[in-house]
């Protein structure tokens, strides 16, 4: 009696259109709002792939023309530039559609799927409303200059730097070697348009571009992280670099030791009946400070004394050892710290 009244309460939770919805016919709905979502963000990932083919395809044809003969101009590639600058502006803006589709795909994912498979097998309480506000509202995740520099950075910069490559060539060595500076600017003169200042708009241009996929690199705010968040100037360097050659070449360039990110810190419990024997153990080989904290057991209403401490992670291996050594029967539990200041660590003004 019991059963049948919980299910007939379960069938009334969910109703549309004065039909009621039982939990089977929800996940139905979500598995082919899912599959959608999916269907969606393959289609425009497609067209991501058909703006960066013509850009391609119209580079490869500016460079053959105006390499052709010796009579073609160099306001071919100029033109091709600008042409590919605008295939630039279009894939930025189709990549903001696909990171809202991506977006919601994460969010059914990470909440709904991953939720069925980890306990304590219940989605998050803000997950359906940040699916429903994306879908009334919907809202693009990430920014159009951080789109603009994500795709410089992955397709066009290799194009801009041939183009930009092949225009000096065609004005230096094409058709025979320029022999002075004023042939050279001869040369870059289109019209009216002295040499000097189409060589400064190029410069500029260029210049812009760069600078634009340098300082957008550090721009995350999609789904996907790739490298730690660091703390300081010089680490925000190296990994600013790391991401474009990253992005660029798909290579995980590491600097030198001394701009690398330093080690992350953790923060360690240890639950024992010998605090004072780990204690100092860990104050002396490990060099760490130790706060020692008394708390009784619930299941067996014993009292315990718990050493708190934050290590390195490259100490967590030691520190497994020396309670290891001391008492068998301890407990150790290791988490993340996301900052940790005062005497010994990071200013608590800072």
């Amino acid at each position: 009696m019991e059963d049948n009244h919980t299910s007939a309460h379960l069938d009334d939770l969910w109703k549309f259109a004065g039909q009621g919805l039982r939990s089977a016919d929800f996940n139905t709905a979500m598995v082919h709002f899912y599959r959608a979502e999916v269907t969606r963000a393959n289609v425009w990932r497609q067209r991501l792939d058909t703006t960066t083919n013509w850009a391609v395809i119209t580079t490869g044809a500016a460079l053959t023309f105006t390499f052709g003969g010796a009579l073609n101009t160099h306001i071919v590639i100029i033109l091709d530039a600008i042409l590919t600058l605008l295939f630039l502006l279009m894939e930025a803006r189709r990549y903001r559609y696909y990171e809202l589709w991506s977006y919601r795909i994460r969010l059914m994912e990470t909440n709904f799927f991953a939720a069925l498979l980890s306990p304590p097998f219940l989605p998050s309480a803000e997950w359906a409303d940040r699916v429903t506000s994306s879908l009334r509202h919907p809202t693009f995740p990430i920014s159009l200059k951080e789109a603009m520099g994500r795709r410089y950075r992955r397709n066009y910069a290799p194009l801009f730097m041939i183009l930009g490559l092949g225009w000096v060539a065609k004005i230096i060595i094409h058709p025979n070697m320029a022999t002075n500076l004023n042939v050279i600017l001869e040369r870059a003169t289109i019209g009216a348009i002295p040499g000097w200042l189409v060589i400064l708009a190029g410069f500029l241009f260029h210049g812009t571009l760069i600078t634009m996929g340098i300082f957008t690199a550090g721009l995350r705010s999609s789904q996907g992280e790739v490298f730690d968040q660091p703390t300081n100037f010089l680490h925000r360097i190296a990994r600013r670099f790391r991401l474009l050659t990253w992005e660029a070449l798909e290579i995980d360039f590491h600097l030198p030791f001394a701009f690398r990110q330093a080690h992350k810190d953790h923060l360690a419990y240890v639950i024992s009946d010998a605090p004072k024997q780990i204690g100092t153990a860990i104050m002396e080989n490990l060099k760490r400070g130790v706060t020692e904290l008394h708390g009784t057991g619930m299941y067996t209403g014993k009292e315990h004394s718990i050493l708190m401490c934050v290590i390195d992670s490259s100490q967590t291996t030691q520190l497994k050892k020396i309670v290891k050594q001391v008492d068998a029967k301890a407990f150790v539990i290791i988490s993340d710290v996301k900052d940790v200041r005062g005497v010994g660590f990071q200013p608590l003004e800072a």
